[in-house]
């Protein structure tokens, strides 16, 4: 066998990621694991004439199954099997890294050592003797600096030397102590006897995973053996309880204890010489002692944030505009070069626009995760994750859910797409679950055009105030319904988590570009796939069931009768919506306003009778608990494909036509002038498009950054209650204290 697949496994922030890069360059390429969210990085690269695989695990602190992150990285050890785990330890942070090596020698699984940032370590005077370590531990230590490629090709070497060797898993075995050795040591006896999970796992390793109640290991034994199973369980419990009686302490935290105790007992083994003292004060202290500053800290964090904002949102405009102009040019050409009919209003309205719509916001997403990378390589991201965790705890979220608010319209202009996709800086699934379900309450750039338009048309004198409160309320009910979830659905202890505070470093351009790119081609991925599926439904339910023949030859008539009266050349060129909009004469002018509206009231008829429209109609019954007709009701529908169609399809519904959310001076004074409306409607209607079912982009990114289409249908439903029951309580007692009405 000429090629090996060997595993890169280390705790966040070692440099393993940028090692990878380093050592794989181009030929790697981003996925999934199989069943979760979790990006796999696989590449490819050669060493002493073998081609070799490489698989960047999950960075994790420890192989227990608290997180997902290591339960996909312990189950890529014990399935895949790789030939060699290569476990990059930060040489800054030497004990804290070696816990999860101890791990990797428990299992048995050969290891080669790569002591990165061995410069950083040695500025801060601590030097490390690698011979030394890698004769205690008997296995190869490589110095490496992950950021230059230093060392990457001896490690390389080393590594591809022994799988080579193809040398047996030797499992580690630790003492625990007098109240946990005895009994590891009978379960170890009973496993080997049954041979229960042996060809999956070491069977001290299995023993130990009972010992820490190991759920993943434990559903695994009682499919295996139930009877064997259920007995270690009671021999841990047993266990457990002994340590509570004497310690107050559980097995995992002795056995944690103990871990660290033998990485301890290692390091001051000759190991490791520090030339200055222990409470020496490093530069990310120095920078610390401003950045998460009481006082300073947040105004920094403030400053921050709308750079990344302000970068965003204006650098990015330039190349979404060309996006735009080409898809805009696109569809134009394909109206020439088709005949009128669905064919042609398929592939413009519903493939170009439809795809268009969402591939133009990828400038965007580049832009935000390019700045998104910067401060997560140069560790600023977990300073401000820090500051804000406490914050977020009150209503069950984690300091790093502020960056998926701020992204998703936290300052109003967002987009709830890479807002969601910026949760995989979440390692909880619980929190990372309820930031995902709440992101969409915040006030993305696709609803301030209907913001725009009633605020305008119903709140002018107070505009700013306005658009302040709904940016109060917006991160309210985020908060209440992040409250809510963690309370009901997504309640339990958080899993373990140690907020780490990595040194600032000087990001590399080699490393921010490969993130970046690897998020955005994930976004343009989904464009091309499901999105297009998704956009050709929706265009067939604003367009089907057509409107009856005899329904369109009225109108046809209608056109006649306008036309009958002119020259025949003109009456052609008329009815085939060809007249100049400019520079008519006054009786031109006026025929072509009447076919206008001729057109717009066919237009308006044929929406009411799609299955779009026929649903606006149906939800009246309920719907009107909030104000709403069934022209708000189709908007609101077509707001599911994107909420700047709450606008485009309000101006059809009004026999307005199409209408340029920038430009709904129009429409704006129609519902302004309308006996239907008045500013409690629209206020109910504000609230309702800010929490009702995110668009179906942000729906189908939700569901595949959850895992499951179930969430994605749990956001729908979720989002729209919320939204009706505000709505119905704005509206119901408004009418009823009589304000706005």
């Amino acid at each position: 066998m000429n090629e090996h697949l060997i595993a890169i496994a280390g705790n966040p922030n070692s440099g393993k990621t940028t090692l990878f890069n380093a050592l794989t360059g181009a030929r790697q390429r981003v996925a999934n694991y199989p069943g979760v969210t979790v990006e796999r990085k696989e590449g490819s690269c050669k060493a002493n004439g073998r081609e070799v695989r490489l698989v960047d695990l999950p960075g994790t602190y420890s192989l227990t199954a608290y997180s997902l992150e290591e339960l996909v990285a312990r189950n890529v050890l014990l399935t895949e099997n790789p030939r060699v785990v290569v476990n990059i330890v930060d040489a800054s942070n030497l004990e804290r890294n070696l816990y999860l090596t101890v791990q990797l020698f428990e299992l048995g699984i050969p290891v080669v050592i790569a002591l990165n940032m061995v410069d950083v370590a040695n500025g801060r005077g601590i030097e490390i003797d690698a011979a030394e370590l890698s004769r205690k531990l008997g296995a190869p230590v490589v110095e490496t600096v992950a950021r230059s490629g230093n060392g990457k090709d001896a490690l390389l070497a080393a590594a591809v030397e022994l799988a080579d060797k193809n040398a047996a898993w030797t499992p580690l075995r630790i003492s625990y102590g007098p109240d946990i050795d005895p009994v590891l040591d009978e379960m170890e006896r009973k496993i080997l006897a049954e041979r229960f999970l042996t060809g999956l796992h070491p069977a001290r390793w299995t023993a130990l995973k009972y010992l820490e109640s190991d759920e993943d290991v434990i559903k695994k034994g009682k499919e295996a053996n139930p009877d064997l199973s259920s007995g270690l369980e009671k021999m841990a419990d047993g266990v457990a309880a002994h340590l509570q009686k004497t310690f107050s302490a559980y097995p995992e935290a002795i056995i944690a204890d103990h871990r660290y105790g033998f990485v301890a007992a290692l390091l001051k083994s000759g190991v490791v010489k520090r030339k200055h003292g222990a409470d020496r004060i490093y530069l990310s202290d120095r920078i610390d002692r401003v950045l998460t500053h009481r006082f300073l800290g947040p105004v920094i964090m403030g400053f921050v944030l709308y750079a990344l904002y302000y970068f965003t949102f204006t650098y990015s405009e330039i190349p979404i505009g060309w996006l735009e102009d080409g898809f805009a040019a696109l569809s134009g050409l394909m109206e020439s070069w088709l005949p009128p009919g669905h064919l042609r209003s398929l592939v413009t309205k519903g493939i170009i626009d439809g795809v268009g719509g969402v591939l133009g916001f990828v400038p965007l997403i580049v832009f935000m995760f390019l700045g998104i990378a910067l401060l997560e390589d140069s560790g600023y991201l977990a300073r401000a994750a820090f500051m804000l965790d406490r914050v977020f705890r009150l209503f069950g979220l984690h300091g790093n859910s502020f960056m998926a608010y701020i992204v998703g319209g936290g300052i109003a202009g967002g987009c709830a797409v890479p807002a969601v996709m910026a949760t995989r800086t979440l390692r909880s699934s619980r929190e990372r679950l309820a930031t995902i379900l709440t992101v969409p309450f915040m006030n993305c750039g696709a609803k301030l055009p209907v913001y725009a338009l009633l605020v305008g048309a119903f709140f002018s004198e107070n505009e700013a105030r306005m658009m302040l409160l709904l940016t109060l309320i917006s991160w309210s009910m985020a908060f209440l319904a992040a409250k809510l979830l963690r309370s009901t659905i997504l309640k339990g202890p958080s899993t373990p988590f140690l907020l780490e505070l990595p040194p600032y470093r000087l990001p590399t351009l080699r490393g921010i570009l490969i993130h970046t790119w690897e998020r955005a081609w994930l976004y343009i991925r989904k464009a091309g796939t499901i999105l297009l599926a998704v956009s050709i439904l929706f265009w067939a339910l604003m367009n089907f069931p057509e409107l009856p023949e005899s329904e369109k030859a009225a109108f046809d008539a209608k056109r006649e009768a306008i036309v009958a009266h002119l020259p025949e050349d003109l009456r052609a060129v008329a009815l085939e919506g060809e007249l100049p909009g400019e520079n008519l004469p006054e009786e031109m002018t006026e025929v072509r306003g009447k076919l206008l509206a001729v057109d717009q009231a066919q237009a308006q008829a044929a929406l009411k009778g799609s299955v779009a429209g026929r649903m606006g109609t149906a939800l009246e019954y309920v719907t009107r608990f909030c104000g709403f007709d069934w022209r708000t009701n189709v908007a609101l529908v077509g707001g599911f494909a994107a909420k700047e169609m709450v606008v485009s399809v309000l101006g059809t519904a009004y026999s307005m036509g199409e209408v340029d959310p920038e430009e709904d001076a129009s429409l704006r004074e129609l519902l302004a002038k309308d006996s239907a409306w008045n500013p409690l409607v629209a206020l109910s209607l504000i609230l309702f498009t800010m929490l009702y079912v995110p668009c179906v982009v942000s729906v189908v990114c939700l569901a595949r950054e959850a895992g499951s289409w179930k969430w994605g249908l749990f956001s729908a439903v979720f989002g729209t209650s919320v939204a009706f029951i505000v709505a119905v309580l704005v509206y119901q007692g408004g009418q009823l204290l009589g304000i706005g009405v």
